[in-house]
């Protein structure tokens, strides 16, 4: 845990404003959002360059953010998109807030 407490928490990522959307959980958010960031995760989010944390809840125990995280997974894809604007109309990265740099701009294909 690198000397910080455990707080379960349910967190979505996304591509871009309205881009593709992930759904997770973990008991240390910086860490994961390292490894996002990092792309030391293979599947899912490394493959669609998934790295913008634009929602996170936190917990008192794991097992109630599993459940939540269970929940939002079966949700429709316009009611997380709902969930995420009620807080973060603008899609930022709230992980700037929590400390991690800022993301760097994506180059398209052609470099540019």
């Amino acid at each position: 845990m690198r000397g910080r407490d455990k707080q379960p928490c349910v967190y979505i990522l996304a591509s871009g404003h309205y881009g593709t959307l992930y759904v997770g959980v973990t008991s240390d958010l910086l860490g994961r959002m390292w490894q996002h960031r990092e792309g030391t995760l293979p599947g899912f989010t490394s493959q669609y360059a998934i790295r913008r944390l634009v929602h996170f809840e936190l917990f008192g125990q794991m097992d109630l953010a599993i459940l939540r995280e269970k929940q939002l997974k079966r949700w429709h894809r316009q009611w997380k998109i709902n969930l995420i604007n009620e807080a973060n109309p603008e899609w930022r990265d709230l992980a700037v807030g929590l400390g991690l740099p800022a993301l760097a701009p994506r180059m398209g294909r052609d470099g540019s």
